[in-house]
């Protein structure tokens, strides 16, 4: 304790606020669409409250301007030019070292009558790197969600699965008046908070906090909208009751209830559904659950990976809904955020419950190829599954003053996971002979906790970009999971069953995880443009696997079977640091560095009482530049190496026979793979005549890729083991340019894509090299007409092809072509007909001769009540042709599956929608 309290009192040292009582703002001042510096625009700060002239200056030849010994506080800038259009912002000069404001653009007046945007140039604004929209020039209809307005603003789209992008970049955060709600899942703001609460709409580039805090910007950014709500909307109580019933059966009911108090918001949601359609966000909405972590966790900043998912073979769910099978969901959570004390300190908190059963069949048909021949697997799958979770994050922050602070965020979540999985298949040969069949049947019971928390302490050093902070970041997992495996595994010659393989066993499976990272951080101006940034840490990563089969003796699983259990340890320590270099001018800026980390990686297989060590370097360079033609148009480059370590579960020596007929061995062996990742970024906006483009490319190359050596006997057995490989690599591209045609009301747009992959593995002993593919294009639009109608189309043609080089003389290719219309009829008397469609055509290939072509459709009529149209009631057909097949096709090594499923079909449904609302009186503000 005594020394808890000294490392507080040190800390709290260090953040006494300095004396001065000023500040100066800088900056500069330039027309971006002529790509000229403006000398003498007039630059004047004037205070809120009744817009007394505080300071004054003129921008010099290069158009660059200081307002200097300007008293600590809140503040209007105003740039004005002759012939252009006034600029005006908030600047907050609060912090003793200075405020350095980005380049500020300015628009000839000229150009702004010239431009097609509703009611005037107060439409749209930019503000440095930030576009802000008016939302109420932009009309909706009564009832209208966010998403429906953003779909009306230039350069955001809105596909029907709810993901945003906006000028050619995909929206990874909505925040609401700055604060995160409901952490990252964005569609309960865009499908929940109505368009007339909301105010502005801001796109901007969130930096890092890092990059925040020292003002040196790390490259590292997040395409961001921040939705600002109307002062009367700030304070009351709104949300939205669905409840709907359907026939076969299906339900959907939904609630969303928000408290808003000044700064406070208080919200909480629930919902009851088995239509596979709602309680998602983007990120999810095709794995219709909540992920702790994910499946696999790639640390890039310890270059640690670990699998965070099921920790055996016999487990195959991750816990989510893809799509596949029958989902029926339970789920709900509740939001609390706050600020007080001048922003001082701020809280932000979430919690989440979810149910989840999904049961339902799929058939998968594979073709396996080898060096001389190949072979055939089909196989059916029967399951029954169901996952309880518990998830809880939140995070505190408190700023002693404007150059210090500490921030503590925390997260956890339990599952509780049962599954029931039945499996039967048959393994033919080239001509069509059986080789093997199986029946097997897997059952389990699981529980995982998982438990992360960060510290981070930042504390700003007096000159401008000089910083230190220190960053202690702890992640726990604990992963148990017990089961059983039977097995009926028949093997044949001549059509003629030679043999019979049995297994009846108890699986008793158990892996824990603890990581500790501790970074310092320091940042040193070599001059107002470059800095240098340097870092030291130490990172702890233990792993235990203890993995136990038990066969049968006597009626109760009691014989241990050594051949399928073992006990591991493995633990990673590792020494890492760096330096980089930093250059940022207007409109260049430029960065690379390097960290070195040397990790020492201890294994013990506690079973057979062996032990071994071994050292590596690890490398973690990176370099980016990017060029700013303008403010709203940017060229980027950028490179990152980073070393990933094994997982456990690659590394432990033991032989899984969860699936007798795909054994997979651990390699005690295994090195740190090196993945060398390349991006390509160019992007340019034009607001004021709603067109741009933009193209993005990356590249990674993998020098000893973990990948497998598989060995295939004559029975159809496969044998694999991770080996490390040379000469994998993959690529991705995509582009787009959109327009909007006045004379037509038309916002048309053209994308292209292109991702490939040249994979390596190990055949019988002889290296493959899979080349594949896929190879995209397509036009859509959009248009609409207030109060009569709003369409929308998207069509694609991708072309796929894949090669294995150990039998080149068989090759996969084929068409797909999809098309998804969407779109709203507004009727009289307050009716309105809804229909968007998703319609799947691909081409038979030599290996399969069914196309399983679909056509799915989803109509709605409904009509709106009482007073702002607040009420909704509609009927609506899911799947109105009965068409919807569950398909897809995959290319992986040197196997080529083809995959259909049990998946939701037509059915029926009525639904009445509320949205409420009551704005209250706003609260004092908080001390």
């Amino acid at each position: 304790m005594p020394k808890l309290t000294v490392l507080l009192s040190c800390l709290l040292l260090l953040s006494v606020p300095a004396l001065a009582q000023y500040s100066h703002i800088s900056g500069s001042v330039a027309d971006t669409m002529e790509k000229r510096s403006m000398a003498n625009a007039s630059i004047l700060l004037l205070r809120p409250a009744d817009s007394i002239l505080i300071a004054h200056t003129r921008t010099d030849a290069s158009g660059a301007f200081l307002l200097k010994k300007i008293p600590t506080g809140h503040y209007l800038l105003l740039v004005t030019y002759p012939s252009y259009a006034d600029y005006v912002d908030e600047v907050d000069a609060k912090d003793t070292a200075g405020v350095l404001l980005p380049a500020i653009p300015m628009v000839l007046k000229s150009k702004l009558l010239e431009a097609v945007v509703v009611q005037g140039n107060r439409a749209v604004r930019i503000k440095g790197d930030t576009t802000e929209f008016t939302a109420d020039s932009f009309r909706t209809e009564a009832g209208a969600s966010v998403e429906d307005l953003l779909k009306k603003l230039p350069g955001i789209q809105v596909d029907r699965n709810g993901k945003i992008t906006a000028q050619g970049e995909t929206v990874k955060k909505i925040l609401v008046d700055g604060e995160e709600f409901f952490g990252d899942d964005p569609t309960l703001v865009t499908q929940n908070l109505r368009a007339d609460m909301i105010d502005k709409v801001q796109v901007y580039d969130k930096k890092s906090d890092q990059a925040t805090f020292t003002g040196i910007d790390d490259g590292q950014r997040e395409k961001t909208i921040n939705l600002k709500l109307k002062n009367g909307k700030k304070n009351g109580y709104f949300g939205r009751v669905t409840a709907s019933a359907g026939t076969d059966g299906y339900y959907d009911e939904q609630l969303m209830a928000n408290y808003f108090q000044n700064k406070e918001k208080l919200a909480a949601y629930g919902i009851i559904s088995n239509t596979g359609k709602t309680g998602l966000n983007w990120s999810e909405r095709d794995n219709y659950g909540q992920s702790i972590a994910g499946n696999i966790d790639v640390d890039e900043t310890t270059g640690s990976m670990s699998w965070t998912g099921s920790n055996d073979d016999l487990d195959t769910w991750s816990g989510q809904y893809g799509g596949q099978g029958y989902p029926a969901v339970k789920t709900g959570g509740a939001h609390f955020n706050n600020k007080w004390d001048d922003d001082m300190q701020s809280v932000n908190g979430n919690y989440k419950y979810m149910d989840l059963a999904v049961k339902g069949s799929n058939t998968t048909n594979t073709e396996n190829i080898l060096p001389d021949t190949f072979y055939f697997n089909n196989q059916q799958q029967t399951f029954n599954n169901r996952i309880i979770r518990h998830t809880i994050d939140g995070n505190y922050e408190l700023k002693f003053d404007t150059t210090s602070s500490i921030k503590i965020m925390a997260d956890g979540g339990t599952d509780h996971k049962t599954t029931f999985n039945q499996f039967t298949s048959d393994y033919l040969a080239a001509d069509s002979s059986l080789v093997n069949s199986s029946n097997r049947t897997t059952s389990t019971t699981g529980d995982k906790r998982v438990v992360n928390s960060n510290f981070l302490w930042r504390k700003k050093l007096g000159r401008p970009g000089r910083t230190i902070s220190l960053n202690v970041r702890e992640n726990y997992t604990d992963d148990a999971s017990s089961g059983y495996l039977n097995s009926d595994t028949r093997f044949y010659q001549g059509g003629i069953m030679s043999s019979d393989s049995l297994i009846d066993q108890y699986k008793d499976f158990h892996t824990t995880t603890t990581l500790l990272d501790t970074k310092a951080t320091y940042t040193e101006p070599l001059s107002r443009t470059s800095f240098l940034v340097g870092n030291y840490g130490v990172v702890v990563n233990n792993s235990h696997s203890d993995r136990n089969s038990f066969n049968q003796s006597n009626g109760k699983y009691t014989a241990l079977d050594s051949l399928y259990s073992n006990d591991y340890q493995y633990n990673v320590f590792m020494h890492r640091g760096g330096l980089a270099y930093t250059l940022i001018k207007k409109k260049l800026r430029l960065s690379a560095g390097a960290d070195l980390g040397f990790a020492n990686f201890r294994q013990r297989d506690l079973v057979a009482d062996t032990s071994t060590t071994r050292k590596f370097v690890n490398w973690y360079p990176t370099a980016a530049i990017s060029y700013a033609f303008s403010s709203m148009s940017r060229l980027s480059i950028s490179y990152q190496g980073v070393t990933t370590q094994p997982s456990v579960t690659q590394i432990q020596p033991i032989l899984t026979n969860e699936d007798p007929l795909n054994v997979y061995i651990g390699n005690p062996a295994l090195k740190p793979q090196f993945e060398n990742n390349l991006r390509l970024f160019y992007n340019d906006w034009k607001v004021l005549t709603q067109s741009g483009m933009y193209a993005e490319m990356s590249a990674s190359f993998t020098p000893n890729f973990i990948s497998t050596s598989s060995t295939l006997d004559a029975a159809g057995k496969r044998t694999n083991q991770y080996v490390n490989v040379n000469g994998t690599y993959n690529y991705n591209g995509s582009g787009n340019y959109s327009w909007f045609w006045k004379k037509l009301n038309l916002h048309p747009w053209f994308g292209v894509t292109a991702n490939g992959s040249n994979s390596v593995n190990i055949v019988n002993g002889i290296p493959n090299t899979t080349t594949s593919g896929t190879y995209g294009f397509g036009p859509g639009f959009w248009t609409s007409k207030e109060k009569k109608f709003d369409f929308n189309m998207d069509v694609g043609f991708a072309y796929t092809t894949s090669r294995s080089s150990i039998n080149s003389g068989v090759t996969t290719h084929y068409w797909t072509y999809t098309f998804s219309p969407n779109g709203n009829l507004y009727l009289p008397l307050k009716f309105q007909l809804h229909a968007d469609a998703e319609i799947s055509l691909r081409q038979k290939t030599s290996v399969f001769d069914n196309n399983n072509n679909v056509v799915k459709i989803d109509v709605w009529f409904g009509k709106k009540f009482l007073k702002h149209d607040n009420l909704l009631v509609k009927v609506a057909v899911n799947d109105l042709l009965n068409q919807n097949i569950g398909f897809n096709r995959t290319v992986n090594s040197n196997f080529i599956s083809q995959n259909t499923y049990s998946t939701i079909r037509r059915f029926g449904m009525l639904s009445v929608v509320w949205n409420f609302n009551k704005a209250g009186t706003p609260a004092q503000k908080n001390n």
